[in-house]
């Protein structure tokens, strides 16, 4: 039998136990974020000075693709062969997050195949291995055309585009497929689009990843500025296309498609420009 007096007692210490959990939590949460907010402080000091967060990859559980799915991975993606096994499955796991992440719709009846999702996502991938965080947020769904479609966003014929307005990325897949069959050409729809998409996420995100990006990219246009040059060279190799000389955009995707398709090409003629598009992927995977 309980004594009259705890009963009497019970709610005033259920009280105090209650006032205990919610000052535990309060405080646990207070310390949580002060050491998250000291942690960003701190990396992106170190981001400053060494061009490159403190880590990338934090994939406690890796999913894994399907078998049909790896098979296309490993027999027509060259990239991820020439990664190690270590980031192979990281690079796995990231195709797999993207694919479940996105939407993707056919046009003009086409139908979406696991060819279409697994090779379309690794390129989105590919260009973000570097980073974090690396889903684009500003990319919601992938739009699949056969061929060259008409685009009532521009009231042009297109083989490619990123709609920030739709957050999708808009593709004709004989144009995307065309840009990993010739892999020198310095023309790759895929990287291209994506590039855009990327790019405009680091101008509206805060992580590490987009500040790291869109900052060595200032320092970019910052070098090339103060380095007339150089400025000229870029033009008269004609290394880069002049589609590149449009507006920043345009120039860094073509930089980008450039630095995958011929990187020893680019390092040996702009060693600087490569660099810092090297910093800005944060990019230290099979041999770039």
């Amino acid at each position: 039998m309980i004594p009259l007096i705890l009963l009497l007692n019970l709610p005033e210490q259920e009280m105090k136990t209650q006032t205990i959990v919610f000052l535990v939590i309060f405080f646990v949460g207070m310390a949580a974020v002060i050491i998250y907010q000291f942690f960003k402080f701190f990396e992106q000091i170190h981001v400053n000075n060494k061009h490159k967060p403190f880590y990338v990859f934090n994939h406690l559980y890796k999913r894994k693709l399907k078998r049909t799915q790896l098979k296309i991975l490993e027999t027509k993606f060259d990239f991820y062969k020439k990664l190690s096994k270590k980031h192979q499955r990281n690079f796995q796991h990231r195709v797999a997050c993207f694919i479940n992440d996105k939407e993707f719709v056919g046009r003009q009846e086409l139908k979406v195949t696991e060819e279409m999702k697994v090779l379309i996502s690794a390129t989105a991938v590919m260009l973000t291995f570097g980073f974090r965080k690396y889903l684009i947020d500003t990319l919601d769904a992938i739009i699949i055309y056969p061929g060259i479609y008409y685009s009532e966003h521009s009231d042009q014929h297109h083989k490619g585009e990123f709609n920030p307005m739709l957050k999708a990325l808009v593709l004709s897949w004989e144009d995307f497929v065309e840009g990993y069959n010739i892999g020198n050409d310095n023309l790759n729809l895929g990287i291209h689009e994506a590039v855009h998409a990327v790019h405009l996420n680091s101008l509206r995100e805060d992580d590490i990843s987009a500040y790291l990006f869109k900052n060595r990219f200032l320092d970019l246009t910052d070098f090339l500025q103060k380095n007339e040059h150089i400025r000229g060279k870029l033009i008269e190799t004609k290394y880069f296309r002049e589609y590149a000389f449009t507006n920043q955009f345009e120039f860094l995707s073509v930089l980008i498609e450039s630095f995958f398709e011929t990187p020893s090409e680019f390092r040996s003629h702009f060693p600087n420009v490569y660099k810092h598009i090297k910093q800005m992927l944060n990019f230290n995977f099979a041999g770039y």
